[in-house]
């Protein structure tokens, strides 16, 4: 029998490369589908135009944002199906079988004909392909942070698990510049035609390298030696019912944050302000960059002093400085008042949101880490997130005051510190 071993060194390398992959992979795939996902938000003004025409503006955008929320209806499926078979077959296959869902829900709304073209025929597919799209990324977020966490160092899990984060901020700044460049540089006319397809075509060419890269991964460690459960969901719902309320609780604020302060604006800009929608995308590239650049740097100082404080602090200060920011850009609008609007909230959702996946991952015990975090995710994703776009949309209509969207983030702001002074103790079987 062979006994040679490899040299200690080697064998670090090794868990250095498998890490690095583990990383790649993860991210790849999770900006790809965020990126897609959202860019339905960012032309909603254009497709509320094309596939629910109408005489009433505000109908047809209301119409646009109802589709968009329609995507979260099947999240929690998506994130429970994805989720039990992250726990059940791998993590690795869960990851992979989300990026071929999300291609092909991609390729769905890529194609639709329009309303004018085939009638509501063209309502119905591109219903289909977001609902499609929001069951692939249901399963994704809870996948994928189960997955890092379990390849990251005891002390970096916080640093491993803001790279999503940071990867989402590549998706927006991804989104925002294509639609700088999209509405910038093509004509209306251009735009209405065939320039709104440009983000999901681009979705098409990137899925097979996501999905190639995840193929190859190694399943985590964490996975390979736990034993599994054959009933994760029941025992979530049977064993874990603080960890759950405390993650759906503090993923309010998490979705309020990225869907209205980040890809809520760019309509907000044109609607709200009367200013042109390049402006909006504009700034949306500040937020999006800076939550790709800041948010490790906030993962690395909550493996340092704890992920309550940071969590906590910036939950606090995004609550308190809601409204007066909205009421100065209402005040000012302007691409300078909206460029300090997003390096402000980009610093503080980059602060909560970048060590709140290892928060999460914490909470379960690996036998049910998938569908623990799948499920308390995608609740709160679906009610405050999916139909935020819809719900401030109606609210301004209603109260005519543009200041709307500010008490709705005061709002989760407040139920999500709750859950940051609730959440239990970290579990420890990484």
């Amino acid at each position: 029998m062979n006994t040679t071993r490899m040299p200690a060194g080697s064998t670090r390398s090794a868990h250095a490369v498998g890490r690095g992959r583990a990383i790649a992979a993860t991210v790849v795939g999770t900006a790809l589908e965020v990126f897609d996902f959202s860019s339905y938000s960012f032309f909603s003004v254009t497709i509320g135009q094309l596939f629910f025409p109408g005489h009433d503006p505000v109908v047809s955008l209301l119409l646009a944002a109802l589709t968009f929320g329609g995507g979260f209806f099947v999240r929690p499926l998506g994130g429970i199906v994805l989720g039990i078979y992250g726990d059940r077959v791998g993590r690795k296959q869960a990851l992979s079988m989300s990026i071929l869902l999300m291609a092909l829900g991609i390729a769905i709304v890529a194609f639709a004909p329009t309303y004018r073209q085939i009638g509501v025929g063209a309502t119905i597919l591109l219903v289909a392909g977001r609902l499609v799209q929001g069951f692939a990324l249901g399963g994704e977020l809870g996948s994928a942070a189960t997955f890092i966490t379990e390849y990251a160092p005891a002390r970096a899990r916080g640093l491993y698990a803001s790279y999503i984060q940071s990867s989402i901020g590549f998706a927006v700044l991804a989104g925002a510049g294509v639609g700088v460049f999209i509405s910038a540089g093509l004509s209306p006319q251009a735009l209405e035609s065939w320039g709104w397809r440009i983000p999901f075509a681009l979705g098409l060419l990137i899925a097979p390298v996501g999905w190639f890269i995840r193929r190859g991964l190694d399943e985590t460690p964490t996975f390979r030696r736990l034993a599994k459960s054959d009933t994760p969901l029941r025992d979530v719902i049977r064993e874990f019912p603080r960890q759950t309320f405390a993650t759906i609780s503090l993923v309010i604020l998490w979705t309020v944050c990225t869907y209205v302060l980040l890809y809520y604006m760019p309509t907000f800009v044109v609607k709200a302000l009367g200013l042109p929608q390049s402006v909006g995308f504009q700034a949306g590239l500040i937020g999006g960059a800076i939550i790709l650049v800041v948010s490790p740097l906030f993962g690395w100082l909550s493996d340092r002093i704890g992920r309550r404080p940071v969590v906590a602090a910036s939950a606090l200060l995004i609550g308190v400085l809601a409204f007066p920011m909205f009421s100065y850009i209402v005040r000012s609008p302007s691409l300078t008042s909206l460029v300090v609007f997003q390096t402000v909230f980009g610093l503080l959702i980059s602060a909560y949101t970048a060590p709140i996946l290892a928060v999460f991952a914490e909470m379960f015990p690996g036998r049910v880490r998938s569908t623990g975090l799948s499920l308390a995710y995608n609740i709160a994703v679906t009610i405050f997130g999916g139909f935020a776009t819809f719900v401030i949309t109606l609210l301004i209509a209603w109260t005519g005051s543009k200041l709307a969207p500010a008490a709705y983030v005061a709002f989760a702001a407040l139920l999500s510190f709750i859950g940051t002074v609730v959440y239990p103790r970290p579990v420890d079987d990484f």
